[in-house]
């Protein structure tokens, strides 16, 4: 396993937050603050921990409110991948900013969505993500939080895992222990003939998946899903409990 090779990271802000309206109509998803703070800035605050400088943040709903705001912040580097002219969507998003990726160093990259948020119990989990990939084995590696143990969150789970890490996707109609967290480490060999324009991540997530080659690791903590105007008091309460 190493982290020699990770250098940067992308943070998915382009996003609509259309479940979060009335909030988003006129302040985007990521300003939006829990625990005191922008979720965008709970994101990008965990990069310098986990070893990682430079990031790309791509925008598109009220773009320069995102860009007025990162303009004050001085880690990680950031660059802005724009995308006023179209919504790509996640992975479409991250196939377009592949080129300021690279710019940070070759190789895989760390990807998080701007409302990932959760409060480490043990560890520095994205530490821990990133020194837990292993190319020769991987092709993603997916942080996922435990359901039963997750705020906010009322859905069926995405995954479940196998003893040695591996992933297969929750059965139509069943249920899955896991939920995909929002982080995730990727080849950008796995962009390769993947379509032009808007497309998601479970794209690649399912290619990956048919060659055995999506691995997850289990969230140490509580995640916390903000998905909602309603969920933001229970995460603030949360937050503030965990700093006591």
């Amino acid at each position: 396993m190493t982290d020699a090779h990770i250098r940067s990271a992308m943070v998915l802000a382009a996003g609509l937050g259309t479940r979060m309206r009335p909030i988003t109509d006129t302040l985007p998803k990521p300003l939006v603050r829990v625990g005191g703070r922008a979720l965008l800035d709970h994101a990008l605050d965990r990069l310098p921990a986990a070893g990682i400088e430079d990031a790309v943040v791509n925008v598109h709903h009220l773009a320069h409110l995102v860009e007025a705001h990162l303009r004050g912040r001085a880690r990680p580097r950031i660059t802005i991948s724009n995308e006023r002219g179209q919504l790509l969507e996640t992975g479409g998003g991250a196939k377009n900013a592949l080129p300021l990726l690279a710019a940070g160093g070759p190789g895989p990259f760390v990807l998080l969505n701007s409302d990932s948020l959760w409060i480490d119990d043990g560890r520095d989990n994205l530490a821990a993500l990133v020194q837990s990939w292993d190319p020769e084995r991987m092709d993603t590696l997916l942080l996922l939080a435990s359901v039963a143990t997750s705020l906010g969150y009322d859905g069926q789970g995405d995954f479940a895992m196998q003893p040695d890490g591996r992933l297969k996707r929750r059965a139509q109609g069943g249920t899955a222990p896991f939920v995909y967290a929002g982080v995730a480490v990727l080849k950008p060999e796995l962009f390769a003939d993947t379509p032009d324009g808007p497309f998601s991540l479970n794209f690649l997530f399912d290619r990956a998946i048919a060659r055995e080659r999506l691995y997850g690791m289990r969230l140490d903590g509580e995640w916390l899903h903000v998905g909602t105007p309603e969920s933001i008091p229970a995460a603030d309460q949360r937050l503030a409990a965990s700093t006591r």
